[in-house]
């Protein structure tokens, strides 16, 4: 009678393990919510001032059509702003690695733009560019672009010599070892500016709208404001984060895709095993 292979000792599915990793945040954020509920049901807070998060879900279903009509330009200016500081990060990130006089050039303004605050800067660019998509992608760029870009200038110092060397040994150009060598080694840094960028875009693209917008979750924060409704403010509010961690979400999906022997590194071999 055949014998059937044993599963591998210690082994947990991949559901099992992300179910794992996600279950104290899980209850911190139902504790959290719990605490709210019982403070704004029983600590006598008119609805007007602290909804409960059952009356803003409810206002959020109710209220889903508006919420969905206002989400969709939020979305748009986010992954537009997005996709334009993504291109303009590598782009000049790899010009200032091939000229590093421009690095010297070009850093002191970077660093500057971001000591502009975004809420002065942003009646601005609405008044230059008008209430258009222009200044809500040019707002995104500005709030997401530095840190990309900063994680590539040094992903690129962190290159080994030796694998330079030996390259520029066989014969390659510097285009070629940039290609083979300084750009892989680029890559986890990449990321880890990609994860912190992509966070402030939707944030970028709503302060944007609140500057001046016909539609948009930051107009439709700021009329709900107006209108003393705090249960649809907190409504959008919920949106924008579910928004933002989706990015965040698909910002980790493409680090494990574009490098997959990170997490192969990271998995403990068989010997390692209880």
């Amino acid at each position: 009678m055949a014998c059937r292979p044993s599963p591998p000792r210690g082994g947990r599915s991949a559901v099992a393990n992300a179910v794992a990793k996600l279950a104290p945040a899980a209850l911190a954020f139902a504790l959290l919510l719990l605490t709210w509920e019982l403070y704004a049901r029983l600590g006598g807070i008119a609805p007007t001032v602290l909804p409960a998060p059952s009356r803003v879900l409810q206002q959020a279903w109710e209220n889903r059509a508006a919420l969905a009509e206002n989400t969709l330009p939020t979305i748009r200016a986010t992954l537009a702003g997005f996709a334009c500081s993504l291109a303009a990060a590598f782009i000049l990130s790899a010009l200032v690695d091939f000229l590093p006089r421009l690095r010297r050039a070009l850093f002191p303004l970077l660093i500057a733009s971001q000591t502009l605050p975004l809420v002065a800067i942003a009646p601005l660019v609405v008044l230059w560019f008008g209430f258009g998509l222009v200044p809500k992608i040019l707002l995104v760029a500005l709030v997401t672009f530095f840190p990309m870009m900063v994680a590539l200038v040094e992903g690129y110092a962190s290159t080994s010599t030796e694998i330079a060397q030996m390259l520029a040994a066989m014969g390659a150009g510097r285009w070629r070892v940039f290609r083979l060598a300084r750009l892989p080694s680029a890559l986890p840094f990449f990321f880890a500016g990609l994860r912190i960028s992509i966070t402030y875009a939707v944030v970028g693209a709503i302060f944007a709208e609140y500057a001046g917008a016909a539609k948009g979750l930051g107009i439709y924060m700021l009329n709900a404001k107006n209108n003393f409704r705090p249960d649809l403010v907190l409504a959008a509010v919920a949106v924008s984060s579910a928004l933002t961690l989706g990015l965040f979400g698909l910002a980790v999906l493409v680090q494990r895709l574009a490098m997959p022997w990170e997490q192969a590194g990271r998995r403990p071999s068989n010997e390692d095993r209880p």
